[in-house]
């Protein structure tokens, strides 16, 4: 039996041969049979037997002509998504942690409560720090108290440099009278002596007032640097009070416990680690040849590796790549009121984008060039095949959806793994279900 089936096998493949490559001669061979004129026929005969027709035979193909299956594809507009692999990150993610030393005496809030604004999650011993603040204040007190004397010292510090530029004034008078009263030689030189004297004596009060000025004035200026160095003092002794106790900067979830208690606490020692998660971002990186396609605003959806659906908007893409694998940051926002999606989650990003023209064909009509490249093989109005390259979008039920084509393209879906740029083609088209 195995005989007979190789024997039909190569009796099939003979008359695939002669149909496909020696198809004129076969024709030429049909041809000799034709039936004889009617009027050599008999007229009885005639009625009764059928007359055999053949197929005109087809116009010369040009040598090397190969048969494909062409179906003529037509572009239409198809929605367009940029697909992402990323990650779920919170929104906010803080690390709070202590500005002052102390041990602490508040009972521990345990990891995954949830956390108000503002509420209390670790309080420090106050140790002698209301006293500190209490000498501060006192001192800030006796500042101010200076204050006033040194202010007080400046008005008779004015009244004695007044009281010098008078005397200097009456000095000056009765020197220039005796001066002239001398070189008239009614005076005596003692005399005008004298009077210059009282001048000098009269200007050198004027300066020991103006030095009592400047001295009120600085004495006045040290108590207003005593009275800020108090306050200074005053503010430091609050601010380590108020450091005493640590508040939650948003409402959120505790990541770790808070510090436990009797622990003791450095500046810079973690109290807790709160995330807030609603709502929460999508992370992905987009490459920069597709970059352009996504807009801040645009819709988004995502499925994350259990399974879960969501939604949301881009809010932010990077402006800046990444020096190392040159791909932008983009951001999406979406609701988590149930907190059910957590941080870190991987998820498959799909951005929408503007719609474009494409083609949906069956994915068994792609090909690779002699360089590796993905695309079909199209008939050109001259019946030679050509190679297009085409970008590949999506996968579907119906077939895949490609760009980079003409609008109207035909395309070679079966056979074209058999011809290269250049080969003359036969088309025998088909339908084309879009």
């Amino acid at each position: 039996m195995r005989i007979f089936s190789i024997i039909t096998a190569l009796l099939v493949c003979a008359v695939i041969y002669a149909v496909v490559m020696e198809r004129e001669r076969l024709v030429e061979f049909a041809n000799g049979f034709r039936a004889a004129p009617e009027d050599t026929m008999d007229a009885d005969s005639a009625e009764n037997d059928v007359e055999i027709t053949l197929e005109e035979p087809e116009p010369d193909l040009p040598e090397g002509t190969v048969s494909v299956v062409v179906r003529r594809s037509v572009a239409e507009e198809v929605d367009s998504a940029v697909l992402l692999r990323g990650r779920t990150e919170a929104a906010r993610q803080v690390e709070v942690r202590s500005e002052t030393s102390g041990r602490i005496i508040s009972e521990p809030i345990r990891a995954g409560a949830f956390v108000e604004e503002g509420q209390l999650l670790c309080e420090i011993e106050p140790g002698t720090r209301a006293a500190a603040l209490a000498e501060s204040q006192a001192r800030l007190l006796e500042a101010q108290a200076r204050l006033p004397e040194a202010q007080a010292q400046l008005p008779a510090a004015r009244a004695r440099l007044a009281e010098a530029q008078a005397s200097l004034t009456a000095a000056e008078i009765d020197s220039n009278a005796a001066t002239r009263l001398s070189e008239s030689g009614f005076a005596s030189e003692t005399r005008a002596a004298s009077a210059s004297a009282t001048v000098s004596a009269a200007e050198a009060g004027i300066e020991s007032a103006t030095a009592g000025i400047q001295a009120a004035q600085a004495a006045i200026q040290a108590a207003q640097s005593g009275i800020s160095a108090a306050e200074a003092a005053v503010l430091r002794a609050e601010q380590e009070i108020e450091n005493l106790q640590i508040f939650a900067p948003f409402e959120g979830l505790l990541e770790s416990d808070t510090a436990e208690l009797g622990s003791l606490m450095q500046p810079g020692s973690l109290c807790a680690t709160v995330i807030q998660l609603d709502p929460i971002k999508l992370v992905g990186f987009v490459p920069e040849a597709e970059v352009d396609r996504i807009e801040v605003g645009a819709t988004a959806s995502a499925r994350l590796a259990t399974g879960q659906q969501v939604a949301g908007t881009v809010t932010f893409l990077s402006r800046s790549a990444d020096p190392q694998t040159r791909t932008f940051r983009v951001e999406i926002a979406v609701d988590n009121t149930d907190l059910s999606i957590r941080d870190g989650q991987t998820a498959d990003i799909l951005i929408a984008s503007p719609g474009q023209m494409a083609h949906l064909l069956p994915s068994s009509a792609l090909t690779l060039n002699d360089e590796g490249l993905l695309g079909l093989r199209i008939v050109d109005e001259t019946n030679t095949a050509r190679f297009a390259p085409v970008t590949f979008l999506r996968d579907t039920v119906n077939g895949v959806v490609l760009a980079g084509l003409p609008d109207i393209a035909d395309v070679i879906v079966v056979g074209q793994e058999f011809v290269t740029d250049g080969v003359p083609v036969q088309p025998h088209y088909q339908e084309l279900s879009q």
